[in-house]
């Protein structure tokens, strides 16, 4: 069993030229707990843990390890302390062997490798934390939930005593989300000191020994396991209160908007990104599309909004085929966008408000003039859906990137909502807002699909899925799993549809 760790970071502080993201943070995390650090975009959650793990120095404050005051001067150093990080983004090697990668930088790899040898160990690691997978296989082949745990065994091959996990359910089913959580209670159980960042209110219910909450860069409070409740980590994140309310909409749809009819896609790598889809989204009613990402989300979202085009199937829009149409006839038939990429895809990071607001805006059929752009009424429109939507820029004309992702997130939802849709495509909205953001957002959505429009919501979050939606369709290997009703459904019965379980007619409404 590994020693004793506990892990003292002291009026910890950071700043990026001349912003504060950390001031004066204290943080204590000790062997046999699970401890969640909470907070809003920018609370400085990121900046803390990349600190801890030696990405960053910090400008003032101190780091002691069981009593001992110590610096580190590269993740290395961290590692070598006995503490390991598992980043939002794997950083693991394709090509290789999940062995190979667990070795890979590893002070304890051997001269001379004795695979097999190594291959036992890990072998008996992954039973003993029940993080099964194929020492051999190589990473590629593994799903997203067995890459997360390479990760994890990686840092438990190193014997790391504090493990940092951020945002480790973001790509998980819930059943994987379970199974992630009985690992870490028993890492835990072990004497290790488990510490996660997440903004996922049920997560924290679940799991947490203790939270920190920080705001604004500073301790906000620290509560223990039996004080936590969802409106009172809210209030603290934000400041105020915020009530968590179920949202699930009880309108009656309307007649079908879009309907996808045998849709086949090629993914950016040739491969078929979808295959066979078949749904209908109604005016007033909002769809959504759970399952995990990298399933054939991405290709149906481009295929509705014309940037990619079908193999196979028909897109139809009001009852008008438009299979294969481009981006301007899927805009002028009614269809609004709002991709996952939203500096890139959606909005021109280095163009302003003004400019944005206006680009997907095409002459009226029958229109002459398509040179001459009336530059004061883009700028009316502008300041009044920047009012509107509270969204908070420097300036009209400043760089939009120069925005927070809430705000650009208002911007592209403004833009796309003034167009008086029929159909909107939202695809993972709210990924990476806050919770006031991620209110608005909602509430916007909701809105739109109160005035009749037809909504197809992509998200990751099943809580979100839950309370918008009317009817949820499961994505698995770029194929419909299923379409159930939002309110007969249970999170178990999608998690097992995100699996890969085989569809039966109850599963299609």
């Amino acid at each position: 069993m590994p020693e004793n760790i506990r892990v003292e970071m002291k009026s910890i502080s950071k700043s990026f030229a001349g912003n504060p993201a950390n001031d004066r943070v204290n943080l204590t995390v000790r062997s046999g707990e699970v401890h969640v650090i909470l907070g809003e975009n920018g609370a400085g959650k990121s900046t803390l843990m990349n600190i801890l793990a030696g990405i960053y120095r910090p400008d003032a404050g101190e780091i002691s390890i069981n009593g001992t005051p110590t610096v580190f001067s590269s993740p290395r150093d961290a590692i070598g302390a006995g503490i390991g990080m598992v980043h939002q983004h794997f950083r693991l090697v394709p090509s290789l062997s999940v062995t190979e990668n667990i070795i890979l930088g590893s002070e304890q790899t051997p001269f001379f490798l004795r695979l097999p040898q190594i291959e036992t160990k890990i072998r008996q690691l992954s039973a003993r934390y029940g993080l099964q997978v194929d020492p051999a296989a190589k990473v590629h082949q593994l799903s997203i939930g067995e890459q997360q745990r390479v990760e994890i065994l990686k840092l438990l091959y190193r014997d790391s005593r504090l493990l940092i996990l951020d945002e480790p359910t973001a790509v998980l089913t819930p059943q994987e989300v379970d199974e992630l959580f009985a690992t870490l209670r028993q890492m835990a159980a072990s004497n290790r000191a488990v510490l996660i960042i997440t903004h996922k209110m049920r997560e924290v219910m679940a799991v947490a020994d203790r939270v920190t909450v920080l705001r604004n860069g500073r301790n906000a409070a620290e509560i223990t396991r039996e004080h936590i409740s969802e409106a009172e980590l809210a209030r603290l994140m934000v400041g105020k209160d915020f009530s968590v309310r179920d949202i699930r909409p009880k309108r009656e749809k309307g007649e079908p908007v879009l309907e996808l009819r045998n849709i086949n896609a090629d993914s950016d790598k040739g491969l078929l990104g979808l295959r066979n889809v078949s749904l209908t989204v109604h005016a007033g009613e909002i769809l959504g599309i759970a399952g995990v990402a990298g399933n054939g989300q991405r290709e149906m979202c481009e295929v509705i909004a014309g940037l990619r085009r079908p193999t196979a199937g028909n897109l139809l829009i009001d009852g008008k085929d438009y299979t294969g149409r481009s981006p301007k006839e899927i805009l002028r038939a009614g269809v609004s966008y709002i991709p996952e990429d939203r500096l890139g895809t959606g909005l021109v990071p280095n163009l302003g408000a003004i400019d944005n607001i206006i680009l997907k805006e095409t002459p009226a059929a029958g229109r002459q003039n398509t040179v001459l752009i009336d530059y004061a009424g883009a700028k009316a429109k502008t300041e009044d859906l920047v009012r509107r939507y509270r969204i908070k820029t420097r300036s009209l004309t400043s760089p939009v990137k120069l925005m927070s992702g809430g705000n650009l997130q208002r911007l592209l939802l403004a833009r796309e909502i003034a167009a008086a849709p029929k159909l909107i495509v939202a695809a993972y909205p709210v990924r990476g807002l806050d919770i006031e953001a991620t209110d608005t957002v909602r509430n916007l959505l909701l809105e739109q699909r109160d005035n009749g429009t037809a909504v197809l919501l992509v998200s990751e979050d099943l809580d979100e899925i839950f309370q918008l939606t009317d009817r949820i369709a499961v994505l698995y290997n770029g194929a419909i799993q299923g379409i159930l009703a939002t309110a007969a459904a249970t999170a178990e019965e999608i998690g097992l549809l995100m699996l890969g379980a085989n569809t039966t007619e109850e599963n299609i409404i």
